[in-house]
């Protein structure tokens, strides 16, 4: 499209050249960038719709690339959000802020991605957290999905990471925003997507692992990611949703008849009772139990039946080795 030449005779002044941080920085793809800030590209395109923090640049026939001063503004972003603050100030402030000072603490830029080298997503703890903190569920859950093969090293080394570094982040959050429900509905996303082995689906029912709570405390997100673990391996392993009391947990173990149960516990101060119940009534179902309090672990009967994990990973392991006896 051609614009029409002013009437006014300035259509032949040279105009001013917009400003730039770097003018001899390329415009970079969605990926490129996400790679360069830690963060996925859905991330991005949030922050796009949402705050307008977009790429600038239009060439025909291509799509939107990002300017060296886009860039900048995304790190702004980034680290605001990073140290708690709103993502909408957050995105405010990045607007406004000299494209020229914002780059990392002291004006330092990121370094370029090499030349010939492929943009790719850099999936960590904290590129989860930003997600989170930014409200980007559907983020988060890109960047899950990523490299969610092995069931235990994804929940120990990015899930667990991501929820602890939120742990210690305080926001001032909006009506409806939670940060950490953010990213356990991602997990919980990830983890219902995963497809159910046919030996599980041609055998459900018949060797049940049952996973709980303790009574009274909150249901723990790493029951269902070793639900996950233990129906990659093919055991049709099913978490105890809802009111979880003496007298359904037994009458279920009787009706379901489990080749094994696990309890996890994260909380201080468990209820373990209904693991003395369990055993009382069943004494050679195995149970294992998983527990960050060492004082209520001292409670549990000693018996060869009854085991106490000190790790995911060896609690999976642990209920493998019967689950498939």
């Amino acid at each position: 499209m051609t614009l029409a030449r002013d009437r006014g005779g300035d259509a032949d002044r040279p105009r001013p050249q917009r400003a730039t941080t770097a003018p001899e920085a390329p415009a970079l793809t969605v990926a490129a960038v996400a790679r360069r800030l830690g963060v996925a590209p859905a991330t991005l395109r949030t922050w796009d719709r949402r705050y307008g923090l977009g790429p600038s640049e239009h060439s025909a026939g291509s799509h939107r690339r990002y300017t060296a001063d886009d860039v900048a503004r995304l790190l702004v972003m980034r680290r605001l959000t990073l140290e708690g603050v709103a993502p909408v100030e957050a995105a405010r402030a990045a607007r406004d802020a000299d494209p020229a000072l914002a780059g990392e603490p002291g004006g330092r830029m990121l370094p370029q991605t090499p030349a010939g080298e492929a943009p790719g997503e850099a999936v960590t703890p904290a590129s989860l957290v930003e997600a989170a903190l930014a409200q980007d569920e559907e983020g988060c859950r890109v960047q899950l999905a990523v490299d969610a093969g092995d069931v235990p090293t994804w929940w120990t080394g990015l899930v667990e990471p991501a929820r602890a570094g939120l742990a210690t982040r305080t926001v001032l959050a909006r009506p409806g925003e939670d940060p950490e429900a953010v990213l356990e509905a991602a997990v919980l996303g990830v983890l219902r997507g995963r497809p159910v082995p046919a030996e599980v689906l041609a055998a459900i029912g018949q060797r049940v692992v049952l996973l709980l709570a303790p009574p009274g405390h909150a249901r723990p997100l790493a029951l269902h990611a070793l639900a996950a673990a233990l129906t990659d391996h093919g055991v049709d392993a099913r978490v105890l949703a809802g009111p979880v009391d003496r007298h359904r947990v037994l009458e279920l173990a009787v009706m379901v008849r489990p080749v094994a149960v696990a309890l996890i516990g994260e909380q201080a101060a468990p209820d373990l009772s209904i693991v003395g119940d369990l055993h009382a009534a069943q004494p050679d179902l195995p149970l294992f139990v998983g527990l960050v309090d060492d004082a209520a672990a001292a409670t549990l009967p000693l018996d060869r039946s009854v085991h106490r994990a000190r790790s995911f990973t060896g609690l999976v392991h642990e209920v493998l080795a019967v689950s498939h006896g």
